[in-house]
């Protein structure tokens, strides 16, 4: 049996019993009757996944994947292909908006070769990044299918060893993001294909393309799609046929941190089309998933829509690298906090138990 059947069959529902003990316990909390909202919904789901009234999100760390496309061959982006190393470059001195933002949060940053289309050998020799590439670069989906079978597996089961790794090293919250010239196009074949919604309602502006780019993405897409008819009953299949090597990995981190029974807070359109991705293969794994913010790419609201989940934040955000996820992961600490530090009205003033100490 293969690393991602195991972790498929292994992923539990959230504990419904630990849900409505956070809920019957924060009905007593300080404060008047559902005064915090849907932070105490975000408590009560982190309780349910850490399955103890003190849940701990203390040690975080967010995974942005970069990956090439070799549909951009189309005219899809804005921008060159050489923009992926240079951008992971940046990843790796430290000056990108996702190290800057991260520090904020308190969260770490790894940054993953699944299929950039340039030697980043010694990046990963020197140990700033961590290299599972798949290739250098998919297939152009337009084409052909973007990668194997054998190649989407690979991709998943890459997520799937590194949020097992960062669980080990004792990570309490995951966050995902993504790095990929050219990424939003494989993101929305994806929810095309999964969703049957016409390409030109799922399909955005990327980095900023003009009307006229736009409608060649669109058709790019469709040709795409028709080309390699991806069954939407075999989320393998769809990430093979019109998927990408970083959409695959973050896929996998979602599996992963649902099987370890980790929260992992989702940041955008990319890092949405992998979360989707995982909860076709494993559908209780969207119970782990926390939807950082809803993205001004015109298609994420229906991936957000067939996820089932609501957006902590909305930002007019559309850079990806997983930024989204680290803004929203201080909501989701404050949530573990209301519930591990908050008083209720009947233990004001009355000694807690030390042995339970959230962070």
């Amino acid at each position: 049996m293969t690393t991602l059947q195991n972790v498929i069959d292994g992923i539990q529902p959230v504990s419904g019993e630990w849900r409505r003990r956070a809920r019957d316990y924060m009905a007593n909390l300080a404060s008047p009757p559902g005064a915090l909202g849907d932070l105490l919904l975000l408590a009560e789901q982190l309780a349910g996944i850490k399955q103890t009234l003190k849940p701990s999100v203390g040690s975080k760390a967010v995974i942005t994947m970069a990956g090439d496309h070799g549909v951009v061959a189309e005219g899809v982006s804005a921008f060159p292909q050489d923009v992926t190393p240079q951008m992971v470059a940046n990843f790796v001195a430290g000056g990108a908006a996702i190290n800057v933002l991260a520090g904020v949060a308190g969260a770490r940053v790894m940054v993953v070769d699944m299929g950039v289309a340039a030697d980043l050998s010694e990046l990963a020799k020197q140990g700033k990044i961590i290299s599972y590439k798949v290739a250098a670069g998919t297939q152009n989906m337009a084409a052909g299918p973007a990668m194997s079978r054998e190649q989407a597996l690979q991709s998943l089961e890459a997520g799937i060893n590194i949020a097992g790794k960062l669980v080990q090293e004792g990570v309490e919250l995951l966050g995902t993001g993504d790095m990929g010239i050219g990424n939003t196009t494989p993101s929305s074949a994806i929810l095309a294909a999964f969703s049957g919604l016409p390409v030109e309602q799922v399909t955005g502006r990327g980095t900023g393309l003009t009307d006229e780019a736009l409608e060649n993405k669109v058709r790019v897409i469709q040709r795409a799609l028709a080309k390699n008819l991806p069954d939407p009953a075999d989320p393998v299949d769809v990430l093979a046929k019109v998927g990408g090597f970083e959409i695959g990995g973050i896929a996998g981190i979602v599996l992963g941190a649902a099987y370890h029974r980790v929260p992992v807070v989702v940041d955008g359109f990319i890092s949405s089309a992998g979360a989707m991705l995982a909860k076709k293969l494993a559908p209780a794994a969207a119970e782990y998933m926390i939807a950082a913010h809803q993205s001004v790419e015109y298609g994420h609201r229906h991936m957000l829509q067939e996820l089932g989940l609501k957006p902590i934040l909305n930002l007019n955000l559309r850079l990806g690298e997983g930024t989204g996820a680290v803004l929203a992961m201080g909501v989701v600490d404050a949530a573990a906090q209301v519930i591990c530090k908050m008083l209720t009205f009947e233990g004001a003033g009355v000694s807690r138990n030390d042995s339970e100490v959230c962070f």
